[in-house]
């Protein structure tokens, strides 16, 4: 279960990552929703990861949270900030992807 949270964690994770880039790109009382919408994903993402280092190890919880968050960052800018999907910007994503499920792999 805390495994699922720490996914979980990470992809708010993600959607903090994300209202930042859409706050970036408004003005006014939009602005400051999508900074709101931040602060709440935030929260979310930071008090899943301390649950799950409750009894997760700490370096490896911390590693998958921002291996998750980093791949699923890259992606929505891909996606839809429209940054360059290079073969290069891919295939590090693909090796962040691959640390990720070694580390679920080897611990305990």
């Amino acid at each position: 279960m805390n495994w699922i949270l720490l996914i979980i964690a990470g992809l708010f994770e993600v959607a903090f990552a994300f209202c930042l880039g859409k706050a970036k790109e408004c003005s006014g009382n939009e602005m400051y929703l999508w900074y709101a919408g931040f602060m709440v994903t935030l929260t979310i993402s930071m008090g899943l990861l301390i649950k799950v280092t409750q009894t997760l190890p700490i370096g490896t919880a911390y590693a998958v949270w921002t291996g998750v968050g980093a791949v699923g960052t890259a992606l929505i800018g891909i996606l839809i900030f429209k940054e360059p999907a290079t073969f290069l910007r891919m295939l590090f994503i693909i090796t962040l992807i691959g640390s990720i499920i070694g580390l679920k792999a080897v611990s305990h």
